[in-house]
């Protein structure tokens, strides 16, 4: 397919799969089919980035590259990555994967890749001040975003509360592990949001992940100072907001 000025190649790196597709960067849409494969076991550096290059490879396409990546990324480098393997930290997803790639690329924590989909194209857009998107699944991601801008790596899911990591305490992975009810979980979950606004003092939160395919089991126990929205690009916001990302750094360039 021919590069085109406002189509991007966003591709997500997920625990279970690797997934990619071509979207349009005026609206957020797919224009293309996802295409996916599974994520390898023992998902090393390699051979992650081998499939990365593979999924990439099926769009025959040369414009701009995002890869959304399950942990903290600075300057392409990896620095967390707790659902693949211990020897990503350190590696560089610029060197195994960018320079392999057709077109520009660009690397991004996953959480991030889904708050900017939600600035551009979703619940987030147009937006004043700071906006916080929390998804929640079986860990906490968060997602920072300060006048449409995304402030990158803000690792809010691993915040201490009560003496405990954030997310094993809120998560959604929380409830079963401990085998609470909907309202007492919600419970969790509503003072760690209360806990963000102390610190943070957002204008609205968006919440995402697995958890808000039922969000009439538990929303309406929320009730912190800040509006609460549900996400809107659930299924693909790693890959449009990656998309974006590489739209956004090829412009900067």
């Amino acid at each position: 397919m021919n590069e085109t000025a406002n189509i991007a190649l966003g591709i997500d790196i997920g625990g279970t799969g690797i997934k990619g597709a071509l979207v349009d960067l005026k609206t957020g849409a797919l224009v293309s089919d996802r295409f996916r494969l599974d994520t390898p076991r023992p998902a090393l550096p390699a051979a992650v980035a081998d499939t990365v290059v593979a999924v990439a490879a099926h769009f025959d396409f040369a414009g701009p590259v995002g890869v959304a990546f399950p942990g903290v990324v600075l300057d392409g480098v990896v620095h967390t990555a707790a659902n693949l393997h211990p020897d990503w930290i350190g590696a560089s997803l610029a060197e195994l994967v960018g320079s392999r790639l057709s077109g520009p690329s660009v690397f991004l924590n996953d959480a991030d890749a889904a708050g900017l989909a939600e600035a551009r194209f979703g619940a987030a857009k147009g937006v004043s001040g700071v906006v916080l998107l929390v998804t929640l699944g079986t860990g906490i991601g968060t997602a920072m975003i300060s006048d449409g801008q995304l402030v990158p790596n803000s690792e809010f899911g691993h915040l201490e509360l009560d003496g405990l990591d954030a997310e094993t305490y809120a998560a959604a992975s929380a409830r079963k592990r401990n085998n609470h009810t909907w309202e007492e979980w919600a419970g969790h979950a509503e003072h760690y949001l209360k806990y963000l606004e102390r610190l943070v003092w957002p204008k609205l939160f968006v919440l995402g992940g697995g958890i808000t395919k039922n969000p009439e089991l538990w929303l309406h126990y929320l009730k912190p100072r800040t509006p609460i929205v549900l996400a809107t690009n659930i299924n693909n916001a790693g890959i449009i907001g990656a998309a974006a990302a590489a739209a956004q750094t090829q412009q900067a360039g």
